[in-house]
């Protein structure tokens, strides 16, 4: 059944490409974050420790500013609905796949969520349906990805049919996730954000009991701790608020394309902070998603 929601916008305005350009800056962080944390501190106890973190400031947040939490209680059962989709499915799968795949394979295979997401929309929304420019557009922004990966996508091409089906199951549970969420736009950003974090930290709870993985956090250096609070309060907590304004503003196709910008800025920080070396083939990828881009925008060719 398709879902009741206000009209998709033709086109995305100044304000929605400024903030999702923004999501992808916070998102790639995440990755530099995580590159420091996960020396240190195992996978599973990482997902926990960034969602608990990011959920006990949001709560602190809407204490002090507001609006209530109490809003969110009606819609509870919705809320972990949106963080198993959201958080626990897609981790848990992007981490499976991880261990058997290279990164280059996994971050090309994770750009296709806008396309997973567009078909889902087309399916089941009656505002955002599928036409040529969206699949043209995002086609070209996971080519983009691809080229921008190089040499490194190569790493792991060859792995178990299993994992590939791992990291495709991440990127189609994200766009479950974007059509999941469009349920929630009559509730403030932040109270969505919220509600999901707390839901994604009440499961992750149990599972991370189960397994004993908390033993290593004595050991954990302040640089690793650094590098848990920014992934939780930037990437996550912020990051997040962004994700679901998007989505009431911009639709869910459109919030998206951030799986397209997210390597860029993983790449662009990774050179800014770490000394990394920008290829030409990188710079190529790059240039192939701003034209992915523009043709989803639409604006220019039509002007043209």
């Amino acid at each position: 059944m398709a879902t009741a929601a206000l009209p998709a916008p033709a086109y995305m305005s100044a304000r929605d490409w400024s903030m999702l350009v923004l999501l992808g800056l916070l998102w790639g962080g995440s990755f530099f974050f995580a590159r420091v944390a996960v020396l240190e501190i195992d996978p599973l106890v990482l997902v926990l420790l960034r969602v608990a973190i990011a959920a006990a400031a949001l709560h602190v947040y809407l204490a002090a500013r507001g609006p209530s939490f109490a809003a969110a209680l009606p819609m509870a059962g919705a809320f972990f609905g949106l963080a198993m989709l959201n958080n626990v499915i897609p981790f848990s799968l992007m981490f499976l796949g991880q261990t058997e795949l290279g990164a280059g394979l996994a971050s090309v295979l994770n750009a296709t969520t806008p396309f997973w997401t567009v078909m889902l929309a087309n399916a089941f929304t009656d505002d955002e349906k599928l036409t040529g420019r969206k699949l043209a557009g995002i086609g070209l922004g996971i080519a983009g990805t691809a080229v921008m990966i190089g040499p490194g996508l190569f790493a792991g091409l060859g792995g178990p049919v299993w994992a590939k089906f791992a990291l495709v199951g991440t990127a189609m549970s994200y766009g479950c996730a974007a059509i999941f969420a469009r349920r929630f736009r009559a509730l403030p950003p932040p109270i969505v954000a919220t509600g999901q974090l707390t839901a994604s930290t009440i499961i992750m709870v149990p599972v991370i009991m189960a397994t004993g993985g908390l033993g290593m956090l004595a050991d954990a250096s302040p640089q690793a701790w650094a590098s848990v609070v920014a992934l939780a309060l930037v990437s996550t907590a912020i990051a997040y608020i962004l994700f679901f304004s998007l989505i009431a503003s911009a639709g869910a196709t459109n919030a998206s394309l951030v799986t397209l910008i997210v390597p860029v800025f993983a790449i662009l920080l990774g050179a800014l902070f770490l000394a990394e070396r920008l290829a030409a083939f990188e710079l190529a990828g790059m240039a192939l998603i701003g034209s992915g881009l523009v043709v989803i925008d639409g604006r220019l060719l039509r002007r043209r």
